[in-house]
């Protein structure tokens, strides 16, 4: 139901935004961009599905080995005592509890591609519990929002991405460069971290989750020290170091997940290739399933922002922000924040724009990041895609009515924003 008041909602803004740029600003040329932003936005959906083929054949496939061969089982187990009280609907040790495990380590490892086939089994794996099958459930609800929440430990993409800008933009200036690209690591842990837990909460008390239990305190606490622990160690290392060892970290876990999966199926003497083809043969399905969520979403996201809404929106928040403090830099960055939500390219793309708009800057013999370029990598990383998860997680299994959980995943969302905020300004004047 909240994607049809979304769809229908930013389909009427742009047509009545549309109508008035025409009409009192004399802007002919305002519907062949949105007619031509559609067609774009409709093959960009299915070239995303496309593209998402082969790595949800993969995963699928591995995840399939990991089910065969009892890795999910034991997975399920050492995490079932904590799950089991946020998901009180779902029976103790059951499989989807290693899916989940699975779907939130590819997301704090920062592999979007790992992690959406990991969550789309265990969307299915949910749905299959799910009573009213086109009715999202307590349990697919809590799944979506902690997966939009986005708790991420090593943002592998985005210091990929920041290393490449500022490289290029460090080339023909003189100084000692002093902006890395890691410096946004540990702002987006923090940020992250406080999404989670927001996120956590809001649906916790929507379903009268009591949180103060001793087994979900005591997870909570222990991931709280873990947190604290790898900030305090990368905190430690110089911006060299913390590029090389997150990226390390990131490749090890993943590859040795896969070879243990290995490793524990052909130790139960499970055929383990034909285990992989029999879970692959299902990322193919479940791509073609999502093309047409996926490229309703992005035509209507498309139309919202070629329409100069997502503009409108800024200046607002602009106006607002303005009647509480003079210092207005975070304005600036916000287009990342604002577009993540909606589309991770677009994300991706403000962050760019914002990064190359306010380039490095020497001062006192140092190449220097601007406030603007460092809280947009901080953005990208602290906020999650939730219209895109929404639509695709949902829509691969038939599920029509999301009831709360657009609402529960923008809060987490928000707080990730606010949080980036602080972080930002924090680490920034560090």
């Amino acid at each position: 139901m909240a994607l049809n008041y979304l769809f229908v909602g930013f389909i009427l803004i742009g047509f009545l935004m549309a109508l008035f740029q025409l009409l009192v600003n004399g802007n002919a040329e305002i519907f062949t961009q949105i007619v031509q932003g559609t067609f774009d936005n409709s093959k960009l959906g299915f070239e995303i599905s496309l593209g998402l083929t082969g790595a949800l054949t993969l995963w699928m496939g591995i995840m399939k080995i990991g089910e065969n061969g009892k890795a999910v089982h034991y997975l399920s187990r050492w995490v079932s005592p904590f799950f089991n009280r946020l998901f009180p609907e779902v029976p103790k040790n059951h499989p989807v509890f290693g899916s989940i495990m699975m779907n939130f380590s590819a997301n704090m490892l920062g592999l979007d591609n790992a992690a959406t086939p990991m969550g789309l089994k265990a969307m299915e794996e949910l749905q299959a519990l799910n009573p009213e099958k086109e009715k999202a459930s307590n349990a697919q609800i809590m799944f979506l929002v902690l997966n939009t929440s986005g708790l991420t430990l090593i943002p592998v993409s985005i210091l990929a991405l920041r290393a490449q800008q500022l490289y290029m933009q460090s080339e023909g200036l003189t100084g000692t460069l002093s902006a890395f690209p890691t410096d946004v690591f540990l702002p987006i842990l923090i940020a992250t971290f406080v999404s989670t837990l927001v996120g956590i909460t809001a649906v916790s008390i929507k379903q009268k989750i009591n949180l103060f239990q001793p087994v979900v305190m005591a997870y909570l606490i222990g991931t709280t020290a873990i947190i604290a622990g790898i900030i305090a160690y990368f905190s430690s290392l110089n911006p060299d170091q913390i590029s090389t060892q997150s990226g390390l970290l990131a490749s090890f876990t993943l590859l040795s997940i896969i070879t243990l999966f290995v490793v524990l199926a052909f130790k139960n003497k499970v055929n383990v290739y034909d285990s992989f083809i029999d879970g692959a043969k299902g990322g193919f399905n479940t791509a073609i399933k999502i093309i047409p969520y996926l490229v309703g979403i992005l035509v209507a996201i498309g139309i919202f922002r070629t329409c100069g809404a997502l503009d409108l929106l800024l200046e607002g928040v602009r106006s607002i922000a303005g009647l509480f403090t003079d210092d207005l830099g975070f304005i600036e960055a916000l287009p990342t924040a604002l577009m993540k939500p909606l589309s991770g390219g677009g994300a991706r793309a403000a962050m760019v724009e914002t990064m190359n708009h306010y380039p490095l800057f020497v001062q006192d013999g140092k190449i220097l990041e601007t406030f603007p370029s460092f809280l947009s990598g901080i953005f990208q990383g602290s906020t999650e895609t939730t219209f895109y998860v929404l639509a695709v997680y949902f829509g691969s299994v038939g599920i029509k009515n999301s009831r709360y959980a657009l609402g529960a995943g923008l809060i987490a969302d928000l707080a990730g924003i606010i949080a980036a905020v602080v972080v930002g300004y924090l680490f920034y004047a560090v």
